[in-house]
C-alpha cells in the first residue's frame, strides 16, 4: 500500500491537476491527453464526462496537500482564484494557471485579444466575421464559442485567432503577446469574484503587459488611460484611442456630424472612413463603438474599406444584446438580459428617446442609483422582477418614475403590454440572472417566449 501511495505521488509531479470540469475544463483535458501528458480531474460538483475521456475524477472539496503534490494546476474561470486550496498550493509553489497559459504557450499565430466589462462579445463577432475573408481566415474564442484550446487541439493550429478574455483568464496566465489588443472599458461587475474593485481592473490591464514593438493596442479616449498609452508607446507599442469625439482626434469612434446626424468612424491607413448611425441595424451608441472598435481591428489587418462597411451595416447584433424581437402587440421589443450591471443597462437606456424599462434581478453589491439620470430621462415606466427589488424601486422614486414590483418576468411582459400606448420594452435588467435563472441566456429566452405568447393566435 505504502508503495503504491509513493508511486501516485511520483506520478503526480510530472502530472497536471484540472480544476472544475465544466467546458473549459474539459477542453483542457482534451488537450492535455491528446499530447499525452498526465492528469487528473476535480470538481466541488457532481459532473459527468464525457465517456471517451479517458481521466480520473475526484468529486468534493478540494484538498489542499492533495493539489500540491501536482507539478501545477490549471483552474477554470469560475473558480475563485482566491480559493483557500489554491492558495495554499501556491504557498507550496504550485504553479497554478489558467487555460489561457496554456494557449499562449503553445499558440505561434496572430493573436487578436479583447477585453473589457462589456461589449466583448459584440466586438469580437464582428472582428471574426471582417477577418474571415482574408486569405488564411480566423477563429474566435474564449468566452465566446469554443474554448481557446480547442482550437490548436488537433496541431492544425489557426493563422489567426481572436480571443475574448475575462478577467478571470487574464489574471490566471502570465502575460500574453497579442498582436492587437483592446479594452473596451471597465466598469464594477465582477468585484465579488476579486479581491476588490483595483483588483479587477489590474487583471484588465494584464492583457497589455506583454506587449512590445509593433504591437497595437486599442484604448478608450478619456484621460483614466493616458498613463498606460504613455508606458505602452514607451514600449513601442503603437497605441489607438477610440471614444465619442471628432475623427481628426481619434483613431475610431463615434462622430456627430455638422446636420447633427451621427457616424461611425475608423481610419484604412490615413483616411478615415465613415458610416452613418442611420444605416446601422445595430441600435445604441454604446454598440456603435464596439463597431468602430472591431472595423478599425480589421483595417489595421487589411480589410478592405469596402468589406467592413458591408459588415457594419449588415451586422444585426448577437442575441441577449440589445436584440430587436419585432413589432407584437403595438409596440417593439429588446432583449439586453446580458445588461448584467448598471453600466450596460445605462448605455441601453440612453439609446432610447422614451421606453419602457424591465429590469431587476441579483445585483451582486453593485449600485443602481448611478442610473438616476438615465431613468429620468428615458424611462417612462419601470416593471422590476426578481428577488431584490427595494434598490429598483428607490432608483424608481428618486428617477421619478412609476414603478411596479411584478417580481416575474411572464407579469412583467403582461403588463408591459399594457403601458403607455406604442412605447417600446426594453429588458436591460443591470443585474445578474441567477436568483430566478441559470443564466442570461436563459433569462432572455424567457423574455422572448413570453413576448412570442402576446401574439393572437391564428
Amino acid at each position: 500500500m505504502a508503495n503504491r501511495q509513493q508511486q501516485l505521488l511520483a506520478a503526480r509531479r510530472s502530472a497536471t491537476a484540472i480544476i472544475g470540469m465544466g467546458k473549459t475544463g474539459q477542453s483542457v483535458a482534451n488537450y492535455l491527453l491528446h499530447r499525452g501528458i498526465s492528469c487528473e480531474a476535480f470538481d466541488e460538483h457532481a459532473v459527468e464526462l464525457p465517456a471517451s475521456m479517458q481521466i480520473q475524477l475526484h468529486i468534493g472539496q478540494l484538498d489542499a496537500d492533495t493539489l500540491s503534490q501536482f507539478e501545477r494546476i490549471i483552474v477554470s474561470p469560475g473558480i475563485s482564484w482566491n480559493h483557500a486550496a489554491l492558495a495554499a498550493a501556491r504557498e507550496h509553489g504550485v504553479p497554478v494557471h489558467g487555460d489561457l497559459e496554456l494557449f499562449e504557450e503553445h499558440y505561434q499565430g496572430d493573436l487578436i485579444a479583447i477585453t473589457g466589462t462589456n461589449g466583448k462579445t459584440t466586438t469580437v463577432s464582428l472582428i471574426d466575421t471582417m477577418l474571415d475573408t482574408l486569405a488564411g481566415g480566423i477563429e474566435a474564442g474564449g468566452n465566446i464559442g469554443m474554448p481557446m484550446l480547442d482550437l490548436i487541439a488537433d496541431g492544425d493550429e489557426p493563422q489567426r485567432v481572436v480571443l475574448e478574455l475575462s478577467s478571470f483568464q487574464l489574471e490566471r496566465a502570465n502575460p500574453i503577446h497579442p498582436r492587437w489588443a483592446a479594452l473596451l472599458n471597465v466598469q464594477p461587475d465582477h468585484a465579488d469574484m476579486h479581491e476588490n474593485s483595483d483588483a479587477y481592473k489590474a487583471a484588465k490591464l494584464r492583457l497589455f503587459a506583454g506587449q512590445g514593438d509593433g504591437d497595437k493596442a486599442m484604448l478608450p479616449a478619456n484621460g483614466e488611460w493616458n498613463a498606460l498609452a504613455d508606458d505602452l508607446r514607451g514600449r513601442g507599442v503603437y497605441v489607438r484611442r477610440f471614444g465619442i469625439g471628432d475623427s481628426q482626434e481619434l483613431d475610431a469612434g463615434v462622430q456627430q456630424n455638422d446636420d447633427g446626424s451621427w457616424a461611425v468612424f475608423w481610419h484604412h491607413y490615413e483616411v478615415a472612413e465613415f458610416v452613418t448611425s442611420s444605416e446601422l441595424p445595430l441600435q445604441g451608441q454604446h454598440q456603435h463603438l464596439n463597431l468602430a472598435v472591431a472595423a478599425q481591428a480589421a483595417a489595421d489587418f487589411g480589410v478592405s474599406a469596402s468589406v467592413i462597411r458591408q459588415s457594419l451595416t449588415s451586422f444585426r447584433g448577437l442575441p441577449h444584446r440589445m436584440q430587436s424581437l419585432g413589432l407584437v402587440a403595438g409596440r417593439e421589443w429588446f432583449d439586453d438580459s446580458k445588461a448584467t450591471n448598471p453600466d450596460a443597462a445605462r448605455a441601453a437606456l440612453s439609446a432610447f428617446h422614451h421606453v419602457i424599462w424591465i429590469c431587476g434581478g441579483l445585483r451582486k453589491g453593485l449600485d443602481v442609483s448611478v442610473l438616476k439620470d438615465a431613468v429620468t430621462n428615458h424611462v417612462e415606466q419601470m416593471f422590476i422582477i426578481g428577488n431584490d427589488p427595494k434598490p429598483y424601486a428607490e432608483l424608481a422614486y428618486t428617477a421619478g418614475v412609476p414603478a411596479s414590483f411584478v417580481k416575474t418576468m411572464d407579469q412583467a411582459v403582461k403588463q408591459a403590454a399594457h403601458a403607455q400606448a406604442g412605447l417600446p420594452v426594453l429588458l436591460s435588467p443591470a443585474a445578474a440572472s441567477q436568483d430566478q435563472f441559470r443564466d442570461y441566456v436563459e433569462r432572455g429566452r424567457v423574455y422572448a417566449a413570453e413576448v412570442k405568447a402576446l401574439e393572437p393566435k391564428p
